[in-house]
């Protein structure tokens, strides 16, 4: 069996190098229609998402590693819920900037916060520092949920 330190540079890794090849999909997109559309005021800069996700990446996979190193009847259960979010994470992006769909990106962020939230409960059955790791994370995309759907409001 693995260590749990082995699990969190797996895990870790996987979700930042997933996060990485989400952004670079989408990067040109974020240089060229991004900029002109409408946006709020309190938009935050473009520099600050990269660090923000990937701190975020990487306590996500902290989160998953403890609840796969924590044998528990429901891990499996928490570690889909958890691939389940992940997946849908990745595909906001692509939704919103490949895509331009603005509205459904907002629909999607809302599966998004949705997931999180089961996959909170999910971890919290398991391993309960696990499940605080996710805090910041359904913070901000409680944050990118109302900047998505401002934005879509904005850009009708």
């Amino acid at each position: 069996m693995k260590t749990l330190t082995s699990k969190i540079l797996i895990c870790s890794t996987a979700c930042v190098l997933l996060g990485i090849l989400s952004g670079v999909g989408t990067a040109s997109s974020v240089q060229t229609w991004f900029p002109s559309i409408i946006k709020p005021t309190w938009n935050p800069p473009s520099w600050l998402f990269g660090p923000v996700w990937t701190a975020l990446y990487i306590m996500m996979g902290i989160a998953l590693a403890l609840v796969w190193h924590t044998p528990h009847p429901k891990r499996n259960i928490a570690i889909r819920l958890f691939i389940l979010q992940f997946i849908l994470n990745l595909a906001w992006s692509f939704i919103f900037f490949s895509l331009h769909q603005i509205g459904w990106a907002f629909v999607e962020i809302i599966c998004i916060w949705t997931s999180i939230l089961l996959t909170i409960f999910a971890f919290s059955e398991v391993n309960k520092k696990a499940a605080y790791l996710l805090v910041p994370y359904i913070s901000w995309v409680t944050f990118a949920s109302i900047l998505n759907g401002t934005i879509w409001y904005l850009n009708k």
